[in-house]
């Protein structure tokens, strides 16, 4: 028996006062039913979260999402504090991971913010602690 597994049976002793075998093997098989689940969407949303850790990024995708409107690539070049070809790198991440929409008119670009994009930065404001800036 592996150490996680001893450790899993004192918990089991502990809960149930009595812990044998059979208690040990349901318990980790529901384990591994949770990790199944949980290991489906881990490298989705890693990319997700991973885009939305760099502020040049967050600071695009939050400007979509507050003119709740599209913009032209010029209009979010002149928001962002970086250089022009950073935006384009910015916002095809941003595009790759299914945060915003992209569409191209003549020589222009234009960006949106996907209802994915909106319910995650609700979902970060709505449990922002309070007192913290919104």
């Amino acid at each position: 028996m592996g150490q996680s597994e001893d450790r899993l049976r004192r918990l089991l002793e502990d809960e149930l006062e009595e812990c044998c075998e059979a208690d040990v093997e349901h318990r980790m098989g529901e384990l591994e039913q949770v990790a199944d689940r949980a290991d489906r969407v881990v490298h989705t949303d890693t990319a997700v979260l991973g885009v939305l850790s760099n502020e040049t990024r967050l600071l695009l995708v939050r400007a979509l999402d507050t003119a709740g409107r599209e913009l032209c690539v010029c209009e979010l070049e002149a928001l962002a504090d970086v250089s022009e070809s950073a935006v384009s790198h910015a916002l095809s991440d941003l595009a790759n991971v299914g945060l915003v929409t992209r569409e191209k008119r003549g020589k222009w670009r234009y960006y949106n913010a996907t209802e994915r994009a909106t319910a995650i930065l609700s979902t970060l404001d709505e449990t922002r602690p309070r007192g913290e800036n919104a």
